[in-house]
């Protein structure tokens, strides 16, 4: 597939569609026919009825072909000081996916994930045998507090590599993807797009990233002020917020985002990053949206502030900080309980029960 071409954003997106309305409603049918009170089953009700308007299955299948797709990228802005660990971590980390040695290799592989690590655009070389996808847009972002992170035609190409990459998970087979990242530096992006998306303070959605003490904190949150005033981007425009304040994995796990949502397939996102890149996916296509599944609240404030924007309610709430994807996986059994729930209980009528009274 030539991800280089132009317009397969767009052509993307316009190959979105709604969720499936017939297949939710004989899901709820079904959910009410079930050997329960309605509704006893909460959440896990409302799962498997968007499983199945996303799948367009009444029953949908189990969620068996499943992985967790990890993009890392450096950030200029990391230069600057805002982390409690230097940007070389970011590459360090990745050999670490790439041994299995990383949270999210065990917890992925409680779950039955696959783990698939790409470079998006590492400030290394990473072309030794590590079994990466290799979708370098550049070295790693500029300095936002400086000028923009990227030109435009970067922006566009990380958001085309993200669904490059999807597109080859879907060869493979996939039956849900959860969102996963690594970039040193990468809260303050996920900050910094938040404040232009959601209109929020910068103080209200910048947070302690890998730990910072109270004065690096304020730095942070002068930097994305500092970048926000010099580039002013314009929040109706993901790309141009991207090119601004972006990375290059944020860009890429939007365009996870659009081409699971064209293939119908569910998508799990993690924290702050993967909800920074569902903000700038939504734009481009507000359809997406529908697609979405919160899988935790993060303890990053701007985390919150993003997923009420998007009208997600988060399925677990663990004071995750981490990334990579650990919240995203996290969410898998759920969603495997609802589907065991939905397909394999019996119905009133044929375990010979009664049903409700008429009130």
């Amino acid at each position: 597939m030539n991800w280089e071409q132009p317009q397969m954003i767009e052509r993307s997106a316009a190959q979105v569609g709604a969720l499936d309305e017939q297949a939710m409603a004989a899901a709820r049918a079904r959910q009410a026919s079930l050997t329960k009170p309605p509704g006893s089953l909460g959440r896990l009700e409302e799962l498997a009825i968007w499983l199945a308007g996303v799948t367009g299955r009444p029953i949908p299948p189990p969620l068996s072909r499943r992985a967790v797709l990890v993009l890392a990228a450096d950030h200029g802005v990391a230069t600057r000081g805002v982390s409690a660990y230097p940007r070389e971590v970011t590459a360090q980390m990745v050999y670490n996916f790439a041994a299995g040695g990383a949270a999210i290799n065990a917890l992925a592989g409680s779950v039955g994930a696959r783990v698939v690590v790409a470079d998006l655009g590492v400030a290394a070389d990473l072309s030794a045998g590590l079994g990466l996808r290799h979708h370098s847009v550049a070295p790693g972002t500029a300095d936002m507090a400086s000028g923009p992170a990227m030109t435009p035609a970067q922006a566009r190409r990380s958001v085309e590599a993200g669904l490059a990459l999807l597109e080859a998970e879907v060869a493979r087979g996939l039956d849900v993807v959860c969102t996963g990242e690594m970039g040193i530096g990468n809260t303050t992006a996920a900050a910094a797009i938040t404040a232009t998306i959601t209109g929020s303070a910068v103080e209200a959605v910048t947070g302690r990233g890998t730990g910072v003490d109270d004065a690096r904190l304020q730095h942070k949150i002068d930097t994305i002020k500092r970048a926000l005033e010099r580039n002013r981007p314009d929040p109706t425009d993901a790309l141009a917020v991207l090119a601004a304040v972006g990375g290059f994995e944020i860009g890429g796990l939007a365009g996870v985002i659009l081409g699971a949502a064209a293939r119908r397939i569910p998508v799990v996102l993690d924290g702050y990053i993967a909800g920074a890149a569902a903000l700038l996916a939504v734009i481009l296509c507000p359809a997406a949206r529908a697609y979405l599944l919160a899988a935790h609240r993060s303890v990053e404030p701007g985390h919150a502030r993003l997923l009420d924007h998007l009208r997600l309610t988060p399925l677990l709430d663990l004071h995750l900080r981490l990334g990579e994807g650990t919240g995203a996986v996290l969410a898998l059994p759920l969603l495997d309980a609802a589907l065991a729930a939905h397909a394999g209980m019996a119905t009133f009528e044929s375990a010979g029960i009664a049903g409700k009274t008429a009130d």
